[in-house]
């Protein structure tokens, strides 16, 4: 029985929970886009009180989304940043969250995952890939699921290994390689366009904050939704695209990315869903001066 006070909202036929993991603390916005100063954030009201503090603090989280497909796939876009996990950050480090029991209470038990899409392997997006089991070491936390990440996105990652810090390494160690070893990671060719990897749901190219990252369309009964994984951060990226992260690999094509689907969402019924925009979380594109705000969906 699914919880109902899991955050949802429906796209036709489709109902997407939002899975919550954690609020990131005040500091994390301005060392994650460092143009968002308070002076730049409060220059745009419709930011406030949801998505930033009345003195231009951002407001941003981590969480997941799941649904199931018409065709019953049980789907779940991105894992967090998981429990137990030795991290540079010092707010992604050793978590001890109830993200597994909320997941569960919204309908989806690890065991019924059936499909897992990576929008990128960032550490805050690959975390719950595994979990610690009784012996000290990483399992796929989802067994029966098949992982899906773009190739270009594993194939960056795999030639510059050897240049890695020891904290991606350490990430790679304990939340991507098991699931590759364990035989279920699947790498998907996203090029040029949408790539189509189940009924109703469609893989983005969205490069720039990573070479592969992608964005995940659904669509149902003539309705469309898109979750952004990182080529938007934060809604104040609507108000200026040019904002970039200061983890972008190519900011000049995170840009270039960021603005053709802004551009594309403007003015449509389609919902965007930010994988770290906090409550309200989702809403509808609309042009707004030089840029776009976000507007929630009506109740």
């Amino acid at each position: 029985m699914t919880d109902r006070s899991v955050p949802s909202w429906t796209v036709g036929g489709l109902v997407v929970h939002r899975i919550d993991e954690t609020a990131f603390p005040p500091e994390t916005g301005a060392w994650l886009l460092p143009a968002a100063t308070p002076e730049v954030v409060t220059r745009q009201s419709w930011l406030r009180p949801d998505f930033a503090t009345p003195d231009g603090i951002l407001r941003a989280s981590s969480h997941t989304f799941a649904f199931v497909t018409a065709n019953g796939l049980r789907v779940l876009v991105d894992t967090g940043i998981g429990n137990g996990k030795t991290r540079a950050n010092p707010a992604w480090h050793d978590l001890d969250t109830d993200y597994l029991q909320r997941l569960t209470d919204a309908g989806f038990p690890p065991e019924t995952v059936d499909l897992v899409v990576l929008t990128h392997l960032h550490t805050d997006h690959v975390g719950w890939n595994t979990r610690l089991t009784d012996d000290g070491s990483w399992t796929p936390t989802f067994p029966r699921a098949r992982y899906v990440t773009s190739r270009t996105e594993w194939d960056y990652w795999a030639a510059t290994a050897g240049q890695m810090e020891e904290s991606r390494r350490q990430m790679f160690r304990d939340s991507v390689d098991p699931v590759h070893d364990a035989g279920l990671l699947d790498l998907v060719d996203v090029t040029d366009g949408p790539t189509t990897i189940a009924p109703g749901v469609r893989l983005l190219p969205t490069p720039g904050h990573t070479p592969g990252q992608v964005a995940v369309e659904l669509a149902d009964a003539g309705r469309r939704a898109v979750i952004t994984g990182d080529c938007l951060h934060h809604p104040v990226q609507l108000s200026d695209p040019d904002i970039t992260s200061c983890v972008d690999i190519d900011p000049g094509q995170a840009i270039r990315t960021r603005r053709t689907l802004l551009a594309g969402l403007a003015g449509t019924d389609v919902l965007l869903l930010g994988s770290h925009f906090p409550p309200p979380t989702a809403g509808h594109v609309v042009p707004d001066g030089e840029g776009y705000r976000l507007v929630p969906p009506a109740a």
